[in-house]
């Protein structure tokens, strides 16, 4: 969905991220979500042409087998590329910096399991053109009904990278998104983070999780809602706000993919058909 004035704005991807079609209670004992630890770590890789889909799954494979295997207790899901180049993203959530650190020391402690991990890594990195990795710290205050969808099967994120002396209205733009939101389309939801290591520099990432392709349909329909809830005056304000702090930015869609994740007992329970399929 285009804005009115015909060109992108910092509402188009909020509005196609944020809306979820099926209405959710959310709450702390709400089963149907999973909350978001504090700290966030994406490891990307780059597959080499033709190297994506089945060949990455079985390498990726071999590194599900050792954790699971050794009883590793550092979790992570996968999601792979439906836009942009080939590429899979591993993202593990942790309450710290100081346990994310111990979890990888409890890793490189367990020799055998170290071993197998270095053995999954060169059959790995036959396939890869490239790696990186970024740490993120969550914005509670620019979320919206955070966390992760039980049953979701699609990824949205959405990378704003933030003109330098500009941060306050970047904030000030989001936080008059959000009061747009809680107007007029308050199921929507969204978890939005701050770069702290490893790009580079002034990003924020705008995450989604969606059951279906039908809540991105959904989504293009509901941008009426947010102009109403905004009205007038509050959208040409968005627009000079925006206009004034976002340098850039870029949304991908991407799939979520069971066989090259390890994810963490709750979201096994949850949805144990999906997260239970053999590597």
């Amino acid at each position: 969905m285009m804005l009115p004035s015909c060109r992108r704005s910092v509402a188009f991807p909020l509005l196609l991220l944020g809306f979820a079609s099926s209405a959710l209670t959310v709450s702390a004992q709400d089963k149907s979500i999973i909350s978001s630890p504090k700290v966030l770590l994406i490891t990307r890789e780059f597959t080499k042409p033709g190297k994506d889909g089945s060949p990455h799954q079985k390498t990726e494979g071999a590194f599900v087998h050792a954790m699971s295997q050794y009883k590793a207790t550092d979790h992570y899901y996968a999601v792979t590329s439906l836009s942009g180049p080939s590429r899979a993203l591993f993202l593990s959530s942790y309450p710290s910096f100081a346990a994310l650190e111990a979890e990888r020391k409890s890793v490189d402690s367990n020799a055998p399991l170290a071993a197998a991990l270095d053995s999954a890594n060169i059959a790995d990195g036959d396939l890869l053109s490239s790696t990186e990795s970024s740490l993120w710290v969550q914005r509670e205050d620019l979320s919206l009904n955070p966390g992760f969808r039980v049953g979701s099967r699609i990824e949205e994120i959405t990378q704003f990278r933030i003109k330098p002396g500009h941060f306050k209205e970047w904030e000030d733009l989001v936080k008059l998104v959000l009061d747009g939101y809680k107007k007029g389309i308050p199921d929507a939801h969204w978890g939005a983070y701050e770069e702290a290591y490893g790009s580079p520099g002034g990003g924020f990432l705008i995450i989604v999780t969606m059951k279906s392709a039908a809540e991105i349909d959904a989504n293009f329909a509901a941008g009426k809602k947010f102009e109403e809830a905004m009205g007038e005056d509050g959208m040409k304000k968005m627009a000079l706000l925006e206009a004034s702090c976002v340098e850039s930015e870029q949304t991908n869609l991407f799939r979520i993919d069971p066989k090259m994740s390890y994810p963490t007992d709750e979201m096994v329970q949850a949805d144990p058909s999906f997260w239970k399929a053999k590597p």
